[in-house]
């Protein structure tokens, strides 16, 4: 899977420009806040229909345009496709294959991504909500029906939190077993694919962070909440948990249970790396992670993902820059950077020069 062109239309900080990127590595270099990072962005929403770095479509378009346009041919194992997204302030068109569509999910799974930056760094360090991103990005990508039930679930729980405010209790109680019934029928699809995804990044993980660390530490991923393994199973416990806690859910205004509330669990030794692992520690964590994320998107889909690394290499050391470069073979990557001859070791890559958001040719 690789992406072989990519066209930005008042993107960002540019105004018009088109890439062409080659099979292995490419490298995006120039000084700071000259468009890399905003190149590497537009490549991840082809890939997801959602910006690494804002929620707001309306902050990708340049300032004083009306419009933004992404456009990027790629090649996969299916074929050729082409996918294209015009954003508006507030609304958005998407292509595929020259086709309108009018949900995420059709966009989902034509080209992989997977994004890492040094911001990356929070889905170690910050709390549960930036591993559940971590997770709802990676398994949506790999399981259309995932995203589609991660978004109805997310919209009846809006509805159930809204429910629980209502000072009218006899109503509370009395609604509140219908929105129950729809809420686990998603949730146990979430909780199900992530325990699937958790189950083959766990190893995977650990063998990338070992290598990464000489084998000095262990790496141990695990959900932190353990479910039955059976859809339905699933749902029966979620209900009677829901159940449960009616009393407790009316007493604080939202639904305390529920995949939006799970995490994963990542120990180094023994020890949280979120509460006593050090900077290093987290890094090494978050990058075995994305690696362990690549080799899934390989045995799942049948070839590697597009892997971005956004100004990565400036937070290795030597050793470690070596390692990340020998675990990308064979897997086309867009990579950032000020300087190419720092961190490449003398690698033949596709080099482009990256000034006040145009290629300096």
């Amino acid at each position: 899977m690789r992406i072989k062109n990519l066209v930005l239309k008042n993107f960002r900080n540019y105004e018009a420009e088109e890439f062409s990127f080659a099979e292995g590595i490419n490298v995006l270099y120039g000084k700071n806040a000259q468009g890399k990072t905003n190149c590497a962005e537009a490549v991840f929403y082809l890939c997801t229909g959602a910006s690494p770095r804002t929620g707001r479509d309306k902050q990708l378009i340049r300032a004083g345009e009306e419009c933004a346009r992404i456009a990027a041919s790629a090649q996969t194992r299916y074929g050729n496709v082409s996918i294209e997204a015009d954003l508006f302030e507030n609304r958005r068109e998407l292509r595929v294959n020259g086709a309108k569509i009018t949900k995420n999910a059709d966009l989902l799974g034509n080209v992989n991504g997977v994004f890492f930056s040094p911001g990356e760094l929070r889905m170690v360090q910050d709390g549960p909500e930036e591993r559940r991103r971590f997770l709802n990005v990676s398994v949506s990508q790999l399981s259309r029906s995932y995203y589609t039930a991660l978004v109805r679930y997310n919209k009846i729980l809006e509805q159930r939190n809204a429910l629980l405010k209502n000072r009218d209790l006899s109503l509370v109680f009395e609604t509140l077993p219908v929105w129950d019934v729809q809420l686990c029928r998603y949730a146990s699809e979430i909780i199900y694919r992530r325990a699937e995804f958790i189950q083959k990044l766990a190893p995977l993980a650990a063998e990338k962070h070992a290598f990464l660390s000489d084998g000095a530490e262990q790496l141990c991923v695990s959900s932190e909440k353990k479910y039955p393994q059976d859809k339905e199973e699933i749902a029966q416990t979620l209900l009677r948990e829901f159940s449960d806690n009616y009393e407790k859910d009316v007493r604080l205004g939202y639904t305390s249970a529920g995949p939006h509330r799970d995490d994963i669990k990542l120990t180094i030794g023994g020890a949280e790396v979120r509460v006593y692992g050090s900077q290093g520690q987290a890094r090494t964590a978050a990058l075995a992670l994305k690696l362990a994320e690549v080799d899934i998107f390989r045995e799942e889909v049948g070839e590697p993902p597009v892997l971005i690394l956004d100004d990565v290499m400036s937070e290795l050391d030597l050793s470690r820059r070596r390692k990340l470069l020998s675990q990308i073979e064979g897997v086309q990557t867009i990579l950032t950077c000020t300087h190419t001859e720092k961190v490449l070791f003398g690698r033949e890559v596709n080099k482009i020069r990256i000034v006040g958001g145009k290629i300096r040719r």
